[in-house]
């Protein structure tokens, strides 16, 4: 299959081997940071980024034959762009990392006949897509309702891009049916029922263009092409804890604009002799390549074990390993930040104070401990020295 070559909205291209380096896609991240102000709020999604992300490929960069294609050993590459586009706006990157695992659980559990359907949605229409599992005791249910047709009750929380999102992935308890268990849909939401949505419940510290509603699906009915994998293939590992390796790249990318809004910030106060400052630099400095070092390796580990098809216990704990390291570099870099800005650089319109509060919210990931006990049972279990352990 041939590989297209992405336009950008001024005209120009970016190469097919997608470097995020190039001037083009510098540029991007850059007019998607030069916006992140303007949709600080609640109730504001940052559309235009999505439009300039989508003008230029990149919603579609993991489908076959692109640059970025899931079925090849560019994780990566995957993790540094998920980390770009964080760093230019952490509530664009949460809600782009959310399109980029949807678009992964359909390259893994779609029928061929739903990958075309849903791969068009991309390629054709540039439709968002997102995942939303969170959800409380008025969670969803899927009840097979006869001849090939359901019906959700219940709601999600968290839900990213809320009503921006056109094909959201939501998972629900099937019951009724034949098989039961976890169930992936993924809702064409012009095609169904008004989706009500409470935005009163969205009042976040950070991450407020996210938009990350409560929705209640209640009512709405769906076909069996709509219905995504077997019930529990959501949670089968590597995949399901594996992920958290993409989310950890955009938190890496939130710390790598604290550092480049403190250097500027420094930069600007002709504060950059101080020797006080230098160190707390140089600090941050070395975290955040350690940041770069965890999730190249992550990536890298990731494509060579999912190859070998043996290490499934290995890739989850690594990848828990890679959430939980970043996690402890974010709120070290936080800190020495806030020094070196002090009062003054935490004031608006200053870039600073919004990027602190966004990280410090999106690093409250789900069950941290948890994650740490799972790595140390993976260690006891394998009783090989250190450095056999991840090899």
């Amino acid at each position: 299959m041939e590989t297209a070559t992405p336009i950008l909205t001024n005209g120009s291209t970016i190469k097919p081997s997608l470097g995020v380096d190039t001037d083009q896609i510098k540029g991007l991240f850059k007019r998607i940071a030069d916006a992140a102000a303007e949709t600080d709020t609640e109730k504001t999604f940052p559309e235009d980024a999505f439009g300039w992300l989508a003008d230029a490929g990149l919603l579609a960069v993991t489908l076959p034959g692109k640059q970025l294609d899931c079925q090849l050993p560019e994780t990566d590459r995957l993790l540094q762009l998920l980390k770009r586009i964080g760093a230019a706006n952490l509530a664009v990157g949460r809600v782009y990392e959310g399109h980029i695992n949807a678009l992964n659980l359909i390259h893994l559990y779609a029928t061929p006949e739903q990958k075309k359907v849903w791969y068009a949605d991309v390629n054709q229409h540039k439709r968002l897509f997102s995942v939303w599992n969170t959800q409380a005791a008025d969670g969803v249910k899927i009840h097979a309702i006869g001849n090939g047709r359901y019906r959700l009750e219940g709601a999600k929380t968290f839900c990213s891009g809320a009503g921006w999102i056109d094909r959201p992935l939501v998972t629900g308890q099937l019951l009724g049916a034949s098989k039961q268990g976890w169930q992936m849909c993924i809702v064409p939401t012009e095609r169904v029922k008004v989706i009500p949505q409470d935005d009163s419940f969205w009042q976040p510290l950070g991450m407020r263009a996210s938009v990350s509603y409560k929705l209640d699906f209640t009512g709405v009915e769906l076909e069996e092409n709509d219905l995504l994998g077997q019930p529990d293939d959501y949670y089968r590992q590597p995949y399901f804890s594996g992920g958290a390796i993409r989310f950890a790249a955009v938190q890496l990318g939130g710390a790598e604009a604290l550092f480049d809004a403190t250097r500027a910030f420094l930069s600007s106060m002709s504060r950059t002799d101080d020797l006080f400052q230098q160190t707390r630099l140089a600090e941050i400095a070395c975290l955040i390549e350690s940041g770069n070092q965890w999730i190249n390796a992550a990536g890298a580990k990731t494509d060579a074990w999912l190859a070998s098809g043996v290490d499934t216990d290995k890739i989850v704990a690594y990848a828990n390993m890679t959430r939980t390291a970043i996690e402890e570099i974010c709120l070290r870099v936080m800190p020495l930040a806030e020094r070196s800005v002090g009062a003054r650089g935490l004031m608006r319109p200053l870039p600073f104070e919004r990027i602190h509060r966004d990280l410090t919210f999106y690093l409250r990931q789900p069950a941290p401990d948890a994650t740490l006990l799972g790595i140390g049972r993976h260690v006891f279990d394998n009783q090989v020295n250190a450095h056999e352990l991840w090899r």
